[in-house]
């Protein structure tokens, strides 16, 4: 059965109480390191509060009183944010069944929150668009997609847990945010530009990916962990990358660079409270050969050693190294970076899903804990579709 989504007209959220012009925010180096991904974040809550949709409307509208960036836009070739106050896209939205958090398809997910155009946003888009939808159960879900140049997911957390605060009653987010770029240390990347006009070239070849929800058992986490002496992290982030290597790379001696993003927020003194990017993303570079048919042990090994030279990531080269892009794949974590602990008055999510439609970069998001569920969840845009069975399998054979 189709589910039907009624979605009234965006209106625009602005700040709740007028101020005078706060000028202009200089990205940092991080923020410049970034292209402008659009990000799509879906929380979905299954206990109802009073007027869910009224309620996150009126304290997102006084959340932008405190950050008042998020209502801006990009200006100046993209190196500074305009405090505008031009506001936030906002769309109440009811759907026509109740909320079950084991039947969300693609189709649903692409429903439940505001798009933009393309893949990458334009300087003149909104930097974050928000949709609340009610379904017949009283629980409701709280799209958000955001221009990743305006905040990467910690910070994004940060700025979703305010919101939730505010519409708790509290008179004003717990934490202060803070938004310029001499709020962490700079740390100019040689081949930024490079990296960032490489992932912005069209990809017509790479055709339209498989969207896929899946979940690594923690049977096979944990025997990963008893071999390896690893994170969570790194046995899912070896599990995915052997198994996608298997299922979608053919030459043995073809690069299959695995590519993930590091929280350098303590590493480069950031402020309490800095919302913007701080994250160095580390390219670890392998043949199919040694990720396919290596010993797991190894493959953890080549992770945990990319962790340790992180520093290193730009001189070793980036998002250019290594052949054929679709042999790349990029594992992102959601985990223990807020986004589950955004409460918008009846509690924290049930779980955190990811959407996204077009394969820009071959991708697996790694979600925080899905309430009851065993395993760790993962959402994946990073086979094509005729490689999508044979990545399952591996996954399950496993």
């Amino acid at each position: 059965m189709s589910v039907m989504v009624s979605k009234s007209s965006p209106v625009v959220v602005s700040p709740a109480e007028p101020r005078a012009p706060a000028g202009d925010v200089q990205l940092s180096s991080f923020d410049q390191r970034i292209p402008p991904f659009a990000v799509t974040l879906l929380l979905m809550f299954d206990h109802p509060i009073d007027k869910p949709i009224e309620t996150i409307k009126r304290a997102l509208s006084r959340a932008l009183v405190h950050y008042r960036p998020v209502s801006g836009r990009l200006a100046g070739a993209e190196h500074r944010i305009a405090c505008t106050d031009e506001g936030v896209p906002f769309v109440g939205a009811s759907a026509s069944c109740a909320l079950d958090l084991e039947k969300v398809t693609p189709a649903l997910l692409a429903d439940l929150a505001v798009a933009y155009a393309g893949p990458f946003c334009r300087r003149a888009d909104p930097l974050l668009q928000m949709q609340v939808t009610e379904f017949s159960c009283g629980g409701f879900v709280v799209g958000v997609t955001w221009n990743h140049v305006l905040a990467d997911g910690t910070g994004m957390g940060q700025f979703l847990q305010a919101v939730g605060e505010l519409a708790r009653g509290m008179p004003r987010p717990s934490v202060v945010p803070v938004r310029w770029a001499a709020a962490v240390r700079d740390f100019p990347p040689p081949t930024a530009t490079a990296e960032r006009r490489s992932l912005m070239k069209p990809k017509e070849k790479e055709g339209r990916g498989a969207f896929l929800d899946i979940t690594v058992p923690s049977s096979l986490i944990g025997r990963v962990k008893a071999q390896c002496a690893c994170t969570v992290f790194e046995a899912v982030a070896a599990v995915l990358w052997r198994c996608r290597t298997r299922a979608a790379v053919e030459q043995p001696d073809a690069p299959t660079p695995l590519v993930f993003p590091n929280n350098v927020r303590e590493l480069f003194g950031a402020q309490d409270g800095y919302y913007g990017n701080c994250t160095i993303m580390k390219s670890v570079q392998a043949t199919r050969a040694q990720v396919a048919d290596g010993d797991i042990r190894d493959v953890v090994r080549l992770i945990r050693r990319g962790k340790e030279t992180l520093l290193e990531a730009e001189g070793s080269g980036g998002a250019e190294a290594g052949g054929d892009l679709y042999n790349r794949l990029a594992v992102s974590s959601w985990r223990r970076i807020g986004l589950d602990a955004a409460d918008f008055g009846g509690g924290t999510p049930a779980r955190v899903m990811w959407h996204e439609d077009r394969m820009v970069v071959p991708e697996c998001i790694v979600c925080p804990p899905w309430k009851g569920k065993d395993g760790v969840n993962v959402q994946s845009l990073c086979v094509r579709l005729e490689h999508a069975a044979a990545f399952l399998a591996e996954l399950h054979f496993r």
